[in-house]
């Protein structure tokens, strides 16, 4: 798929302030010559301005906006990575995109939605998501978590929660930490990221069904490890029996 010309246009269908970042906005109001440059530069900063300058809020707007308008339709879908975080309790330091779980028979249709709303989408490389932007920041659709599909099972177990005021269906903490353990290979390893959403978390994860679906492979059981010599959760019961005979 291919950009459509018009992903640049204001305030269209039905969303209101939606401005979406055009190639070489950056570059408006620096050092331009001539009247007409500098009313572009001008115009370019006002329309900046109503934008968060914080990048977490511009995130949690992003995310906002597109939940928005997928609820609106009827498409279903749950709200993933650290935005999903966030909204069962984590910390406002964001990372640096909005990530939603859909199914892939709906993708079409949710692309659709999203250009009919203003918003640039596109196809990646990766066959297993779909790419948008809304209010200068990256959205991601993802219709593969954790090596499976997203499916009806998946979405229901999703947590309607409030994500700054807007309600919408949000991964379960279980379904968060095994998408993030599934991802753990020997190119991507960081354990240092996982581990705070892990300790905020631990009180809402099935550890034990995680442990079963990935404790088997290398990097998860070095994760889990790690969780337990850092006492973020108990040792399994097997462990724990042979530590008392």
């Amino acid at each position: 798929m291919r950009p459509h010309a018009d992903d640049a246009v204001e305030d269209r269908a039905g969303v209101p302030g939606l401005r979406l970042a055009a190639p070489g906005a950056a570059a408006l109001g620096g050092d331009m010559e001539g009247t007409g440059a500098r009313a572009a530069g001008a115009a370019g900063d006002t329309a900046e301005s109503a934008l968060p300058r914080d990048r977490n809020q511009a995130i949690l707007e992003a995310a906002k906006q597109v939940g928005a308008i997928l609820k609106r339709e009827g498409h279903p879908f749950a709200l993933a990575g650290s935005v999903a975080v966030y909204a069962h309790g984590g910390t406002g330091n964001l990372q640096h995109d909005v990530d939603f779980c859909i199914r892939p028979e709906d993708a079409d249709a949710v692309a659709g939605t999203l250009r009919a709303a203003g918003l640039s989408v596109f196809t990646p490389p990766e066959d297993w998501l779909l790419k948008a932007g809304c209010l200068g920041q990256q959205v991601d659709l993802i219709f593969e978590l954790a090596h499976r599909p997203v499916d009806d099972e998946l979405l229901r177990r999703a947590q309607e929660l409030s994500v700054d005021s807007v309600r919408m269906p949000v991964l379960s903490p279980t379904d968060l930490l095994r998408g993030l353990l599934a991802s753990f290979s020997e190119h991507h390893c960081d354990f240092g990221a996982v581990l705070p959403i892990a300790r905020i978390l631990r009180e809402r994860v099935d550890w034990g069904l995680l442990r079963r679906e990935c404790g088997r492979e290398p990097m998860p059981a070095a994760f889990f490890f790690l969780l337990e010599r850092l006492e973020v959760v108990a040792p399994p019961q097997a462990e724990r029996s042979g530590e008392q005979s």
